[in-house]
């Protein structure tokens, strides 16, 4: 019988916001293997097994922790906050796993920052949208303009993962720019600051009149397309049904 290794997307860090399949595997699990404060955010479900905490940085050292803990036997999970195939350790755990052909890989989703602010925005996710991250630290900075080029030229509503940083001042301010050149400064912007955490913060901007000052690394934004529109203090992206 192939050794498990569960790769866990907890969600925002609320326990009311993980999916059931993610308790159960924690609850499966004798091994839990994660970043510091996300390992936090489930202190009170792994009480009693063998815990693994890294720190920034140490993605694929964590990987390959969790990697030889399944080979040697035990059921082992690696949690990453929002879904682990979106921008978590989906990737890295399957890249790697070559190398465990007795570990059998379970993939478990969950809540994304994008989805979590789109619903406490509203409904602006209702039609095509990108996912972009403006973090260079592993993708050309040229190549994610271009990819916000893109997908502002084709009137996409864009959602914005990982905005702003200590060391990335100016990202936001260059790829609001870029959209500028396609979408109406008045297209409508919703900003969320620790979406379905402690300190939730919501913002409704223009594009023309975003808070940079208010945007951090746990703000995701979520940029309109051109029939996006507030109503009510919700944010909608009409799907086009007949009303």
């Amino acid at each position: 019988m192939k050794r498990k290794l569960y790769v866990i997307g907890i969600g925002p860090g609320g326990r009311e916001h993980m999916t059931l399949m993610a308790l159960k595997a924690i609850e499966d699990s004798d091994a839990v293997i994660g970043y510091g404060p996300y390992i936090s955010y489930i202190e009170d479900l792994i009480s009693g097994k063998e815990v693994i905490s890294t720190g920034m940085g140490g993605e694929m050292e964590r990987v390959e922790a969790a990697l030889k803990s399944a080979d040697s036997g035990k059921t082992t999970c690696i949690v990453s906050t929002g879904d682990a195939g979106l921008y978590g350790m989906a990737g890295p755990v399957c890249e790697m796993g070559k190398n465990y052909p007795e570990v059998e890989i379970v993939v478990v989703p969950g809540v994304s920052s994008a989805f979590m602010a789109g619903a406490v925005l509203g409904a602006p996710l209702m039609h095509d949208t990108a996912l972009i991250s403006l973090s260079d630290l592993l993708t050309d900075w040229d190549l994610i303009k271009e990819r916000v080029r893109a997908a502002s030229e084709a009137d996409f509503v864009i959602a914005l993962y990982n905005p702003k940083s200590k060391t990335r001042l100016t990202h936001l301010e260059e790829a609001v720019e870029i959209m500028k050149r396609y979408k109406s400064p008045e297209t409508r912007v919703g900003i969320v600051k620790n979406a379905g955490r402690e300190g939730e913060e919501i913002i409704t901007a223009t594009l023309d009149s975003i808070p940079y000052d208010r945007v951090d690394m746990m703000t995701t934004l979520i940029i309109g397309n051109k029939t996006t529109f507030l109503e009510n203090g919700k944010m909608v992206t009409p799907r086009g049904y007949s009303l």
